[in-house]
């Protein structure tokens, strides 16, 4: 018989994302996304960090103050978007640890993904994200809520 305690697509493809988010150096918010065909194929990954060139060391990750991250860093969707080399994203769903915010949802429309699935909706009443929802509403991007079967999903390097 097979086994039948096996992870959905969805959590497969947001265990991905999560383990995307641990490449972040972000001492305070580690995110990460995942751009996924209609096959199930990943066309691409990403997480929040410096564009290439720009050293993790030589700009601030401050999050207050007159120089913070925030002229910095790109986010782990737009990274994704970036980093899928000229894939057509048609048509594709985006796996993403945080709800997007709106300069990313312009990216997510612009390159025709069609579903978000986001795991946290911490900043909800934001108006960066409050614009992100009425933007990817507007042009028909489907959103919604992973909610897991399991709390977490164990990666263990030590085979038997």
């Amino acid at each position: 018989m097979k086994r039948t305690d096996y992870i959905s697509w969805d959590e497969y493809f947001m265990g991905v994302a999560l383990l995307a988010a641990k490449r972040s150096k972000d001492p305070s918010t580690q995110v990460g996304a995942c751009i996924v065909d209609d096959n199930n194929v990943i066309l691409s990954t990403g997480y929040n960090g410096f564009p290439v060139g720009c050293s993790d060391d030589e700009f601030s990750w401050s999050r207050i103050g007159e120089d913070t991250k925030y002229a910095y860093v790109v986010h782990a969707e737009l990274n994704a978007i970036l980093n899928s080399g000229g894939k057509s994203l048609r048509g594709a769903r985006l796996y993403v640890v945080l709800f997007p915010c709106n300069e990313c949802a312009k990216a997510i429309i612009q390159s025709g993904i069609k579903e978000v699935i986001y795991l946290d909706d911490k900043y909800s009443h934001e108006k960066a994200t409050l614009a992100s929802k009425r933007m990817l509403a507007t042009a028909g991007v489907k959103t919604r809520r992973l909610i897991p079967r399991d709390d977490s999903i164990v990666l263990n390097f030590e085979r038997e």
